[in-house]
C-alpha cells in the first residue's frame, strides 16, 4: 500500500472526465484537504471559485468502465475553527404562499470546535451564545465521472454520485460507485460540519475538511446507484428530481443489492425491505434530490444464517 499527500493546486466545479491531478492505485491511501463550498481553504485563504470546489479526479490504475469503485473514508473532519451557513431557508423547500415571509438571506458565521466537537452560534450585535450543536461531519460532495463524456455541475447529482449531500457520507463508511470512464476519477469536496436532513437553508455548516480515504476496485462488478454501508446498515442512494423518482432509484437499486450479492429471492427481498427498510432524506434543495435507502446489516445476516 503507497501513502500519498496531496495538497491541491487546482479545482473543479464539474465532475467529468478531466485531468487528473493524481494517480492511485486499488488499495492505495490518499491524505488531502478540500475547500469549503466558497472556495476558502483552512487557512481562510480564497483557492477556488465557488460552487462546491472540487478536490481531485484521482485517477485509479486498473478501473474501467462497467467495474465498481469502492471508497472507504477513513478521515472527513473540518481542519479549521470556522464554518458559515446560510441564515434563513431555501425558498423550494417550503410552501409557496410562505416563500414570501421568508427573511432576505444572509451568511452566518459559526465557531467551531474541533476538540470539543461542537458548533457555536454567536450573536454578532449582543455576544451572547445563541445555539451549541454537536458536530456530524460528513462530504456533501463525492463521486466519479458521469458516462458519456459528460460535465456535470458540481451543484447536482446522477448516477455517478455528485453533490448528494447525504449525511452517510462521513468518516467509517464505505462508498461504491459505477465506473463510466477509464481511472473511474474520483472527486470530494463541499465539506459540512453539521447539516439536517435535506438541507433545508441550502447549506450545512460549511467549511474546509481534512480527508483520508482508501480506493478498492471491484471488476467487472456493475452497479447502477452509488451503494454504500456503514457500520450498522447498508445503504443505496438515488438522485432524480421529483423525489418519489430519486427514492425508487434507491429502492430498486437495494432490491438488486439483495438479489445479485445476498442471493435473496424477490419474495423474500420485499418481505424484508417491506418491513424494514428506512429511507434518509439526503437534501431537496439541489437541482437533483436525494434518497437513500437503508436496512440494517444484522437483518441480513440473520436471514444468511438461518
Amino acid at each position: 500500500m503507497t501513502v500519498h499527500r496531496f495538497t491541491p493546486r487546482i479545482y473543479y466545479n464539474t465532475f467529468g472526465k478531466q485531468e487528473p491531478v493524481l494517480k492511485i492505485s486499488p488499495e492505495d491511501r490518499v491524505i488531502t484537504t478540500t475547500a469549503d463550498a466558497h472556495g476558502y481553504n483552512e487557512r481562510m485563504e480564497q483557492v477556488a471559485l465557488k460552487d462546491n470546489p472540487l478536490t481531485g479526479p484521482f485517477y485509479i490504475e486498473g478501473a474501467e468502465p462497467g467495474d465498481a469503485l469502492a471508497v472507504h473514508l477513513e478521515i472527513t473532519r473540518p481542519n479549521r475553527n470556522t464554518g458559515w451557513s446560510s441564515s434563513t431557508f431555501a425558498p423550494n423547500v417550503v410552501e409557496p404562499s410562505y416563500v414570501r415571509k421568508l427573511p432576505e438571506k444572509e451568511y452566518i458565521n459559526w465557531n467551531i470546535d474541533r476538540r470539543k466537537r461542537t458548533a457555536e452560534y454567536i450573536d454578532p450585535l449582543t455576544g451572547s451564545t445563541v445555539l451549541v450543536l454537536p458536530l456530524l461531519p460528513m462530504l456533501g460532495c463525492i463521486g466519479v465521472a458521469p458516462p458519456q463524456g459528460q460535465l456535470i455541475s458540481s451543484r447536482t447529482s446522477g448516477e455517478y454520485g455528485g453533490n448528494m449531500d447525504y449525511r452517510g457520507f462521513s468518516e467509517g463508511a464505505t462508498v461504491h460507485f459505477p465506473v463510466f470512464e477509464e481511472g473511474a476519477l474520483l472527486y470530494i469536496g463541499d465539506g459540512h460540519a453539521l447539516q439536517g436532513d435535506g438541507e433545508p437553508v441550502g447549506s450545512g455548516i460549511e467549511t474546509s475538511f481534512a480527508v483520508q480515504f482508501r480506493v478498492d476496485l471491484l471488476k467487472r462488478k456493475r452497479i447502477q446507484w452509488p451503494r454504500g454501508e456503514s457500520s450498522e446498515h447498508i445503504f443505496t442512494v438515488g438522485n432524480a428530481r421529483p423525489l418519489e423518482q430519486a427514492a425508487q432509484h434507491a429502492l430498486t437499486e437495494m432490491i438488486r443489492w439483495l438479489q445479485e450479492d445476498y442471493g435473496l429471492e424477490m419474495e423474500v427481498s420485499s418481505m424484508v425491505l417491506g418491513q424494514c427498510a428506512e429511507f434518509d432524506l439526503g437534501n431537496i434543495f439541489n437541482p437533483a434530490y436525494t434518497m437513500a435507502c437503508k436496512l440494517k446489516k444484522n437483518i441480513i445476516e440473520d436471514l444468511i444464517n438461518r
